[in-house]
């Protein structure tokens, strides 16, 4: 265990880690930002964000986030790659156990985002990266080039990730359980009237189809108002059905509610139930997702932690 207390630890470098980072940087507080598996968050994997404010050509998301770490290493942000195992928040400093290692902290703000849900169908583990089945349209697209792909899921991100697929496919499947989108009326809109689109309606997928050696040459599906079953004949599978945050490490002894997000105390975004920590980002907020949010969260828990390390001798 390091005998050096931080002032600030950061966990994770999404929008609303990297803002905390610039905002406690700026203050002088000297923060060290633990980066998980994802530098940069789901933001990187976005490739154009058409709404977030002083872009209006609209910006690049993994540039989005370079510049939003520049910027904190301007400031004196320091950066290092661990992965938080567990906590020990029930004295001062705060614990942080990293493996073998322990990091001491007076304040830690958690922005550790969430990660993409799965189905759990026959065939999506197996075929998963590189094999065929995917979350991430923006990093795998282009390897769908002419070829049908289906993508699963309902939402903004399910809208998104097929239209960002017809760049470079020959026809995407947007396979959904429901006769209508969730998605925004916008999203669902530019979605239902792609002439590269077809919408599955009412269907859920059974099984991912291999060939031998390895890769998806289909996918099962089953319509839940007629049962009957049939195979699509796609090349790429990309899942978008949700978000599980990533709070596991802290819950207990932070507060999560009924889906496992971090629970704030009330009239607050970004307090929780331990003094002197805060959450931030995706991994508290289930409502708006956005990374306008993520950073104003990033901001509040920033100045928050500024303030408990000036009343208490910070």
């Amino acid at each position: 265990m390091s005998n050096t207390v931080e002032n600030v630890v950061i966990i994770g470098t999404g929008c609303a880690g990297l803002t905390a980072a610039i905002y406690s940087a700026r203050a002088s507080l000297n923060p060290l930002v633990l980066e998980g598996p994802l530098p940069g968050g789901q933001l990187t994997t976005t490739s154009e964000v058409e709404n977030f404010p002083g872009f209006p050509e609209g910006v690049d998301g993994f540039q989005l986030t370079q510049n939003m770490r520049e910027q904190a290493t301007k400031f004196g942000t320091r950066f290092e790659q661990a992965l938080v195992t567990s906590v020990d928040f029930s004295s001062m400093p705060r614990k942080l156990v990293l493996g073998e290692r322990t990091i001491l902290a007076k304040t830690v703000i958690i922005a550790t985002g969430a990660s993409p849900r799965m189905t759990g169908i026959p065939g999506e583990k197996e075929l998963y990266g590189g094999k065929g089945v995917t979350t991430c349209a923006t990093c795998d697209g282009a390897f769908y080039r002419k070829m049908e792909v289906a993508v699963l899921g309902g939402g903004d991100s399910a809208a998104e990730e097929a239209l960002f697929l017809t760049r470079f496919a020959s026809k995407v499947y947007l396979v959904h359980r429901r006769d209508e989108l969730r998605a925004s009326k916008i999203m669902a809109d530019r979605a239902i009237n792609h002439e590269k689109i077809e919408m599955v309606w009412d269907t859920i997928p059974v099984e991912v189809v291999g060939v031998p050696e390895g890769s998806v040459s289909g996918l099962k599906v089953k319509n839940v108002k007629t049962g009957a079953e049939s195979v699509l004949p796609v090349k790429g599978i990309f899942v978008a059905i949700g978000h599980i945050p990533n709070t596991g490490p802290f819950a207990p002894p932070l507060e999560v509610d009924e889906g496992g997000y971090f629970k704030p105390q009330p009239g607050s975004q970004v307090l929780t139930n331990i003094p002197g920590v805060y959450v931030a980002g995706d991994c508290s907020d289930h409502i708006y997702r956005q990374a306008i949010t993520a950073a104003g969260m990033g901001c509040q828990a920033a100045i928050e932690a500024e303030r408990w390390l000036a009343e208490h001798g910070g």
